[in-house]
């Protein structure tokens, strides 16, 4: 048996690091999380540990790198609090980043529990770690760079959960603009080929739309595999503003729908940990992302222990 964990605890590792959720960090939050686990016959865990590294490619070259450590802690029998403390680096043509990535608060109640299905609805925020303005070599990174979105955010959800369907949403508000100060212009004398700059979206004093997602999950679950397929559309109902030399502007393309598929294998060593890979396929972009948000491909690996 010993081999059987370890042979499928390699396989989810090399799968994982293959490829990498292009969201601002609510779809992995509370209510909102994929692959919620559903067992009315095992006794709810205190306390849950999680370590999940992920690997996110880009539409550009940038490839982002994020080791989280995830911490839920329950108080009572309906009520959970989550931490979500990130660290993030980034690889690409223009520069490589480094640094803790922003922080996840979340507070959980789950507001109906019967055999059948359980609903609960989350209340949370994001915590920026720096204002989003590294730069290299004193030229303003990309947001694809940053390590931070630099915003503080608002966050609410819900979801219905039984042993086949979870269904989601939530909406995330940014609260204010960051101090990323990249534009065009401010790489002349870089040496760098204009023409690869100009393929990264200005972001000069960015402020976020919201967003608004609905995850939508079938699960298959057995006594120590689960699988899950699922749809995870991000819908962006304002439009992101940033600073241009003639002020406030609304760039064309900067809202609407980013839709990705979303699918998760998931083995328990027994009822305290286990193993779970997360992997997801961009469907539909938004047309520009000052963001830095787009992925192409995303994948995790998450190790997690209940106690």
């Amino acid at each position: 048996m010993k081999l059987v964990y370890t042979v499928v605890f390699v396989l989810v590792v090399r799968v994982a690091f293959s490829q990498g959720c292009s969201d601002a960090g609510f779809c992995t939050m509370g209510a909102m999380k994929p692959d919620q686990p559903y067992n009315k016959n095992i006794p709810i865990r205190l306390r849950s540990m999680e370590v999940s590294f992920y690997r996110g490619t880009t539409t550009l070259t940038p490839i982002v790198y994020v080791a989280t450590l995830d911490a839920s802690f329950s108080v009572g029998k309906k009520n959970s609090f989550q931490v979500k403390l990130p660290f993030q680096a980034v690889q690409g043509r223009l520069a490589n980043t480094s640094g803790i990535g922003d922080i996840s608060l979340c507070f959980t109640r789950t507001i109906y529990a019967s055999e059948k299905f359980d609903v609960s609805v989350s209340l949370g925020s994001k915590i920026p770690t720096n204002k989003s303005n590294k730069t290299e070599n004193g030229f303003p990174l990309p947001m694809y760079y940053q390590t931070s979105l630099g915003t503080y955010d608002a966050i609410a959800g819900i979801s219905l959960v039984n042993r086949k369907w979870l269904f989601a949403t939530g909406i995330q508000v940014p609260l204010n603009k960051n101090h990323n100060e990249f534009l065009w212009g401010r790489w002349a004398g870089s040496g760098e080929d204009p023409a690869y700059i100009e393929k990264y979206a200005r972001a000069n004093q960015l402020k976020r739309g919201i967003d608004v997602m609905l995850r939508v999950e079938r699960n298959f679950r057995f006594s120590r595999l689960n699988f899950s397929v699922g749809m995870l559309p991000i819908y962006r109902i304002t439009n992101d503003e940033i600073e241009l030399p003639e002020g406030r502007v609304k760039p064309d393309g900067a809202k609407g729908l980013a839709l990705s598929a979303i699918g998760t294998v998931g083995y328990s060593f027994n009822v305290k940990s286990g193993v779970k890979l997360l992997m997801g396929h961009k469907i539909v972009q938004r047309d520009e992302n000052p963001d830095g948000l787009t992925r192409h491909l995303v994948s995790s690996v998450t190790y997690f222990y209940r106690f």
